[in-house]
């Protein structure tokens, strides 16, 4: 099974959302649900990154909160995991 890896700008960022948005906390945490489970899972809307954030992915956590991360690597025969970079609106991550 694959594992969240987070980031420590990604832990920032996270504490930041939890105490301006508290009310998106469930699905903050139901999209790291799914993360976990199925990266392209389609209500997360995962796509791959172009330009400067070039081979990093994004996925949507809420109308306009964009979780950014990372395949990594992982041990032989298993799945990769997934780094978590940041989360914020789409002009802050972008």
């Amino acid at each position: 099974m694959r594992t969240l890896i987070w980031s420590n700008a990604f832990t920032r960022s996270f504490k930041g959302w939890m105490r301006k948005r508290p009310d998106l906390n469930s699905d903050i945490a139901e999209a790291l649900r799914l993360l976990l489970v199925n990266p392209f899972a389609p209500q997360l809307e995962t796509h791959k990154l172009k330009g400067k954030l070039s081979g990093s992915w994004a996925c949507s956590a809420s109308y306009d909160l964009r979780i950014l991360f990372d395949f990594v690597k992982a041990e032989k025969d298993k799945d990769d995991d997934i780094l978590l970079l940041a989360i914020g609106t789409h002009d802050e991550v972008y």
